[in-house]
């Protein structure tokens, strides 16, 4: 938690020293975003067909100058983008036996969105740290429903992909490991690893705070699908939680 505060705090700054150019934006500025905190019940590990429940950091729509960006349907929007995926430990499962653990990854990166209307395309793309060190990020698209003044929905369309990297370190398997739990060698490339459609929903408490719940539904895809490790291609999740909305003027 202490390394994702750390991250949270080198991306603001980062976002804020970029606002301090003159990018068009006139008037006062803002950094708005939303923090809050949910648990997640997924997959034990990428590929695996067991799953569990986890605490999870939520810290995203951050928005620069005096509109709500792309998630309003106002255009185009960059802003950080952070992720973390959780560790791998041969301890964990039976299928890891002979498997290297991987320490927790922490990403860092950037993502660019542009909404029209109902609709935010986006894409994203971030560096990972510790447990891998390779390159991964999405691109998607996601369609706003307004239910009522408190109920939102949204719904989405996206593709995961990482490079060779980060494909190896969670879908790879060295000759070593290969000879001590017994799967094939492997060796992926990089490339489009997932495919996934989401269903989201918030209520808001009051205008700043808001309930959150998330279904989402991918498949791995390309050769993270083919690795010897996969044990389902489906990797299903849930997310609840609450969140908050933090604005600065500057």
């Amino acid at each position: 938690m202490t390394r994702i505060l750390a991250l949270a705090l080198v991306a603001a700054c980062v976002t804020t020293t970029a606002s301090a150019q003159d990018f068009g934006l006139s008037g006062s500025r803002s950094l708005s975003f939303d923090l809050g905190l949910s648990a997640e019940i997924g997959p034990v590990y990428p590929g695996s067909d067991d799953v569990e429940t986890s605490p999870s950091l939520i810290w995203r729509n951050f928005s620069l100058g005096p509109g709500g960006g792309a998630e309003d349907g106002l255009g185009f929007s960059l802003s950080p983008s952070l992720g973390m995926v959780g560790p791998r430990k041969s301890s964990d499962d039976a299928d890891l036996a002979g498997l290297t653990d991987i320490d927790r990854a922490y990403e860092l990166g950037l993502k660019v969105s542009y909404g029209a209307g109902p609709i935010t395309a986006y894409g994203s793309v971030r560096k990972g740290f510790d447990g891998h060190e390779g390159l991964t990020g999405e691109i998607g698209a996601k369609y706003r429903t307004q239910l009522s003044e408190r109920v939102t929905l949204w719904s989405g369309l996206e593709l995961g992909y990482g490079d060779a990297d980060f494909n190896d370190t969670y879908f790879g398997v060295t000759p070593a490991e290969s000879a001590a739990g017994g799967y094939d060698s492997f060796a992926p490339g990089g490339g489009i690893n997932e495919a996934a459609i989401s269903f989201e929903a918030h209520y808001a408490l009051n205008p700043t705070t808001a309930i959150l719940g998330e279904v989402r539904y991918g498949k791995l895809i390309g050769d993270a699908a083919d690795s010897p490790i996969v044990q389902d291609d489906y990797q299903p999740s849930l997310r609840l939680g609450v969140i908050r909305r933090f604005s600065f003027g500057f």
